[in-house]
């Protein structure tokens, strides 16, 4: 059973993920592998609005999408868009990325080798990576305007769609560790984290929601 004061701590950390970004055109939208196609479905929906002239897809595969999407996340991406009506001189595909520096890092060198100029950036991730996604890029390319995106869903739409509800609560716990260690070791830039998100983390770390945490962090309190 997963109490009340968990879910109460989940939808806190849900809510601070998620950047709410007012969404404006761009010159390109980058979609951030997973193992979640939604994010392609979500590129294709914001491509088709014009919000963006380009797609780029970035992601190789990774032990979770291995199975899944054998022949690369970005390329199930593309295929997915292509069976969406996109049209292939659309979409640029970046199939080497194994994390989301490397995401952004080869997103920005496919895009500079293609001659494309780029002052603000789309960038579509998983809904609970919005804030992850955004801060990795503020750090690694500095001078475009970042816009994040993901599919717009509750948290109970994501629980449902995975199916997995402690699953869900131990990648939101981790995606936060994220957030808090890796400034310091030059992956993204620090941002703001509230009492209260802190406190929620650190709540649902003692329950044990602790499968997506790296080794090397404990919990702050």
């Amino acid at each position: 059973m997963i109490s009340a004061r968990a879910w109460a701590d989940t939808r806190r950390l849900w809510d601070y993920h998620q950047m709410g970004h007012t969404l404006r055109p761009c010159s390109v939208a980058i979609g951030l592998g997973s193992h979640d196609l939604g994010v392609a479905e979500t590129a294709v929906g914001l491509y088709k609005r014009g919000m963006a002239p380009l797609l780029v897809f970035t992601g190789a595969t990774s032990p979770t999408t291995r199975e899944r999407m054998p022949r690369g996340e970005a390329v199930h991406y593309r295929e997915r868009a292509l069976e969406l009506e996109v049209p292939d001189s659309a979409i640029l595909v970046e199939p080497r990325a194994r994390n989301t520096g490397e995401n952004i890092r080869f997103s920005r060198e496919l895009l500079e080798e293609a001659g494309v100029d780029v002052s603000s950036v789309l960038l579509i991730s998983k809904p609970y990576e919005e804030r992850r996604a955004y801060a990795t890029a503020r750090k690694l390319w500095p001078a475009v305007e970042i816009v994040s995106a993901s599919s717009p869903m509750t948290l109970d739409e994501y629980v449902d769609s995975i199916g997995d509800p402690r699953l869900v609560i131990d990648m939101l716990v981790g995606a936060l560790q994220r957030l808090l260690i890796y400034p310091a070791q030059g992956f993204m830039v620090s941002q703001p984290v509230p009492d209260d998100v802190l406190e929620a983390y650190d709540r649902l770390c003692h329950a044990g929601f602790t499968s997506r945490l790296l080794v090397t962090d404990q919990p702050s309190a």
